[in-house]
């Protein structure tokens, strides 16, 4: 009987199940289901931009659903049944926690709760405890800087403590009736494997070590001293929570019977520690030393690993060194943008307020257009900067315009820019001695977006390889269920077997590259002005340079 593993995808709007076969990596069937509740998915308040909550209801809809669809589709191929499927694996958006009950049930879908935002998931993109993360990168920084070391010395509002911190500071309450809080990428594992203790979740390293400042140097979580200068209340949180994190070569547990009776499938088959999309992205895309994934969405997040045999630099401003954060025996390096295909989503659906096709007439403008002949230059940070600067609280920025300007040489000006920000980050890690011999770029707008992808090459400099899966993170999630499946030894020869490139590679335009050279300068200076890292900058003749290169380029 043939092999298959289901690889289950939570991304910010819908959650994708894939059926893939072990053997050959061949995806039988997908399906994808949106979330009900609040904006696409999300759950917003009109009185504060920051916040992004989500339904926990909405995850268990969306785990039965896809699962259920994907299998009737997969039914259809001759060979397959649902006996055949030997592991399945989660990946999820992080850090997303959750209050939990002492059962491990969310508070959110509890009747007194279900209106309350603040008993909801706290998805990654809620940056509501902004100032939460000021203080603990500034009390880290006095009184544990190994903390904060691992993490680009900067905590961010995007992670599990100061979310945390935020709830008990203005919602008290739902604190003091959560019993534990559990990351999305755990809480769904652990509800397949029937768990109703959140001592018995089994925590992955790759949540915990990139976003709750866990390490094995210290004893894993932050000690109940430092917890206390924050909130005694967290330091008593602490007990409740869990003592070790461990790396996808482990399982979370079996399909429990209730599940397994929901899904039609056996009773008894190993689920996957969960992961981070991006992470389960980049062991689909068959991320190894050398290699850095680029999975492209409504926020970007660069991967790479380094083997565990040999020393890694703490480098400033990324989103963590982990040993076996990504791949078990070797350090996962994270970096990202907060926002690529939401800004471009803001400036088409928001400000020209017209829908999703009118992406495609403006990447037909933009396309026309040479390097630098808008006269434009963009920040990316519409919704914070994640990656190098770590601060959620700087904003959007547009240079250039005048009376003449396009609904057209702005999206191209906001590409580039996020173009330019992904070049920030390449220099950053390379400066620290990271080895990236060859870009793997994955994700929805890296498959479809020609135009996109041929920019990122030019300001880069670099050539680009596309993923073969247009399903990277679930394809990751199934090759790590089929590795505790036991159906292959190790991360390697499962990836080898099971994923694939495209055939396509964007090569840098030597002509396009010298103007973007000239572009990312002006980038630099605008960046670090704004971004407060140079406090002296003077800009006043950026306007005059981006007119200069405009004239040169018509």
């Amino acid at each position: 009987m043939l092999s298959y593993t289901l690889g289950v995808d939570y991304g910010t709007n819908s959650v994708r199940a894939l059926v893939v076969n072990c053997e050959t990596g061949e995806e039988l069937a997908s399906a994808v289901v949106d979330y009900p509740s609040g904006h696409q998915g999300v759950l917003l308040d009109s009185a504060d931009a920051n916040l992004a909550r989500q339904n926990p209801a909405d995850y268990l809809y969306g785990l039965e659903e896809s699962i259920t669809r994907a299998l009737a589709e997969a039914l259809k191929h001759e060979g397959f049944t649902a006996e055949g499927i030997v592991g399945i694996g989660v990946d999820t958006t992080g850090s997303s926690p959750m209050p939990v009950d002492a059962h491990n049930v969310p508070l959110g879908v509890h009747p007194q709760w279900k209106d309350n935002l603040n008993a909801q998931c706290w998805l990654w993109k809620d940056h509501t405890s902004y100032a939460e993360a000021a203080r603990i990168t500034e009390l880290s920084a006095e009184h544990r800087p190994q903390y904060i070391a691992k993490c680009g010395n900067t905590y961010s509002s995007e992670w599990w403590w100061s979310k945390i911190w935020h709830c008990l500071n203005v919602a008290p309450e739902v604190f003091d009736a959560a019993h534990s809080w559990v990351e999305l990428a755990d809480y769904v594992p652990s509800v397949l494997a029937g768990v109703k203790d959140p001592k018995g979740v089994v925590r992955g390293i790759c949540c915990a070590g990139h976003k709750a400042l866990y390490s094995d140097e210290w004893g894993g979580l932050p000690d109940k001293e430092f917890l206390a200068l924050l909130d005694p209340k967290l330091a008593e949180l602490r007990d409740r929570l869990y003592e070790k994190a461990v790396d996808a070569s482990n399982v979370a547990g079996k399909l429990c019977p209730e599940w397994a009776e929901k899904l039609g499938l056996p009773v008894g088959i190993p689920i996957a520690v969960g992961e981070m999309d991006v992470h389960y992205g980049a062991i689909g895309c068959g991320v190894d030393e050398g290699t850095l994934v680029k999975v492209i969405g409504t926020s970007t997040c660069d991967c790479g690993v380094v083997s565990m045999k040999k020393e890694v630099a703490d480098i400033p401003g990324i989103c963590g060194i982990v040993p076996g954060a990504i791949l078990p025996g070797y350090y996962g390096i994270e970096a990202g943008q907060s926002a690529v295909g939401d800004l471009f989503k803001w400036w088409v659906e928001g400000v020209c307020q017209d829908d999703a096709a009118h992406h495609a007439k403006l990447t037909v403008d933009a396309e026309k257009l040479k390097p630098g002949q808008s006269g434009l230059l963009a920040l990316d940070w519409n919704n914070g900067n994640r990656t190098i600067l770590v601060d959620q609280r700087l904003t959007g920025v547009i240079l250039g315009q005048t009376l003449h300007t396009t609904q057209a040489e702005i999206y191209r000006a906001l590409i580039e820019a996020t173009a330019f920000g992904a070049r920030m980050i390449l220099e950053r890690i390379a400066e620290y001695g990271v080895p990236v011999e060859r870009i793997v770029c994955a994700g929805g707008i890296a498959e479809k977006n020609v135009m996109l992808m041929q920019i990122y090459a030019d300001v880069t400099g670099r050539e680009l390889c596309v993923s073969g899966s247009s399903q990277t993170c679930a394809l990751g999630a199934a090759v790590g269920a089929a590795v505790v499946a036991g159906k292959y030894p190790d991360f390697k020869s499962a990836q080898d077997a099971m994923t694939s490139l495209k055939d396509v590679v964007y090569k840098p335009n030597p002509v396009a590259q010298k103007v973007y050279d000239e572009l990312f300068a002006l980038y630099g200076k605008v960046h670090d002005a704004f971004g407060g890292v140079n406090a002296q900058a003077d800009l006043g003749g950026v306007m005059k340079e981006l007119l200069r290169i405009k004239d040169s380029a018509r």
